[in-house]
């Protein structure tokens, strides 16, 4: 010590001395001295550093607190805020209503009662015959699966009021969710409350920014919304061309190459929405193996209407299940339920427990509706004769539509219970009719077929992408405007053929009442027939 500090005065030398000895009076003083003494002699930089951090430490603990805020608030006076308040114009939440649209929704019809085979319309009480319902196998006038929801009902409640991840799981979600999944032949299912949101909300849960999706250009628009909110790369190939879709595969693989390994999906629907086609779903199996890639397929419409006991187009086109890595299928159409599910791994569906919003943060579906879904599925595989008449039903219906017509076509596949007509392309050509025209064209054969007593309705297309530009907007694939036609089991051989024929008279009075001038498009249109006529 001396010798270290032999300059110094002697008062200063005490208080040194002092201060040495207080700290080695400290509690564990000569486990520091010693770390200190050994880092300094072996790196005395990180002494140094570890003397700043110390510092800066100390110094941000005891730095009083501040605003992160640069923007200062300027006082505005009771005129001011008046006057830019009026100014303000909020943007407008949807395109305005067109006159077609506005014409359209004044005459829409409203069915009041159940939406059976048989429908009364409100206002005038009429009985029209119903083909405009998804109620395919007449389930929602079943007598035990009402007796059923009752029961249901009394017991469990109108709803569970919370998410299935808090208090929102009953027993009979579980039992649902195992019977579709035994169903399905996958190993397990997750049911989410909407059908609408099932893959909307699955898709981003796997697919992330930076990730790549092929995605059919005709898929519908819940699959589309799915798309973007996942942010991920969208690759598109043409509608049901295998031929394209390994092409776009093959450039997909061929960008990847050298760079890191990221997940990679195909997308695409089972019976099209838009189209009512159904996927060559062997060949697509087929592609996925050989560019490995992971297959997701939505089968809401497909689901319980295609296959022996409804299983979906895997039964129908006898494919393995687990060949496909998730399956999506809806519990609002066939099955006269509501919400919807995918089938996949444990893995995957455990997966989705946690990451999946519409399941996260939704209320679980009411336990009547996963009951009527249990009990549904049951029907199906105890009477495969329900999907059997269901087939002779749509087969009955089509032949009244598609081969008799001199006007439309159908472009559904012969198994889909929902016929999709549009006009014929030489019709289209030869009229020069536009978009608009052919939609005004096809609702007035809707107005024409319901005062006749047939209630169908029109194919919606779906709406744009957010942010679609001018350009963008024209090269986006569309469906074609059609009239949507549902065969239902609840009437009988007889009452679809006459309906069918009631429909076909409708489109070719329409057409035929127009007055047409060749390359111009309608000239004039007779008066549309109101609904309640």
């Amino acid at each position: 010590m001396n010798s270290t500090f032999a300059d110094l005065p002697p008062t200063a030398l005490h208080l040194i001395d002092t201060a040495i000895a207080s700290f080695h009076r400290l509690p564990g003083s000569a486990i520091a001295l010693r770390y200190i003494r050994s880092s300094y002699q072996d790196d005395p930089v990180r002494s140094l550093v570890e003397l700043f951090l110390f510092i800066f430490a100390v110094r941000y603990l005891l730095a009083p607190a501040y605003s992160t805020s640069k923007r200062k608030n300027v006082p505005l006076t009771e005129d001011e805020i008046d006057e830019l308040v009026d100014d303000w114009t909020p943007e407008a939440l949807t395109s305005e209503e067109t006159t077609f649209e506005r014409t359209e929704n004044e005459k829409r019809p409203v069915i009041t009662g159940p939406a059976g085979p048989k429908a009364k319309l409100a206002g005038s009480g009429r009985m029209v015959t119903n083909l405009g319902s998804y109620n395919h196998f007449n389930f929602a006038a079943k007598p035990e699966l009402i007796e059923k929801g009752i029961s249901t009902v009394r017991t469990y409640g109108v709803g569970p009021c919370s998410p299935p991840g808090f208090y929102g799981t009953q027993d009979v979600h579980m039992k649902s969710e195992a019977d579709i999944a035994a169903h399905v032949g996958l190993p397990a299912c997750i049911i989410y409350a909407q059908s609408f949101s099932t893959i909307s909300s699955m898709l981003p849960a796997f697919s992330k920014r930076g990730d790549v999706i092929v995605a059919d250009k005709a898929c519908n628009f819940p699959i589309r919304k799915g798309l973007q909110i996942s942010r991920s790369s969208v690759r598109w190939y043409e509608h049901n061309d295998m031929a394209d879709l390994e092409r776009v595969l093959q450039r997909v693989v061929k960008e990847g190459q050298g760079k890191p390994l990221t997940r990679r999906f195909i997308v695409t629907e089972g019976l099209f929405e838009c189209v009512g086609d159904m996927v060559d779903l062997p060949k697509v199996v087929e592609l996925k193996l050989k560019y490995k890639f992971r297959l997701i397929l939505d089968e809401t419409w497909s689901y319980g209407v295609l296959g022996r006991a409804g299983r979906g187009v895997t039964e129908h086109q006898n494919v393995d299940p687990t060949q496909v890595d998730m399956i999506v299928g809806g519990l609002a159409g066939a099955l006269a339920s509501g919400g919807g599910f995918c089938a996949s791994t444990n893995e995957v569906v455990e997966h989705q427990r946690l990451s999946a919003a519409a399941y996260t943060y939704s209320a679980a579906l009411p336990a009547l509706l996963a009951t009527t879904a249990s009990e549904t599925v049951a029907l199906l595989q105890e009477q495969p004769q329900l999907i059997q008449t269901l087939r002779e039903n749509t087969k009955a219906l089509r032949a009244q539509l598609d081969p008799r017509s001199e006007w439309v076509r159908c472009t559904s596949a012969p198994e889909n219970p929902v016929l999709i007509l549009v006009l014929m392309d030489k019709h289209i050509s030869d009229r020069n009719l536009s978009i608009a025209d052919q939609e005004a064209l096809l609702q007035d054969a809707v107005d024409e077929a319901l005062a006749n007593g047939v209630l169908v309705t029109r194919l919606r297309s779906p709406p744009m992408a957010i942010g679609t530009s001018a350009r963008d907007a024209e090269r986006e694939w569309r469906p074609r405007p059609g009239i949507k036609v549902c065969v239902t089991t609840g009437l009988s051989r007889k009452e679809t053929e006459a309906a069918g024929k009631t429909v076909r008279h409708a489109i070719t009075s329409v057409m035929k009442g127009r007055k047409w001038q060749k390359g111009t498009g309608p000239v004039a249109a007779t008066a549309p027939v109101a609904a309640a006529a």
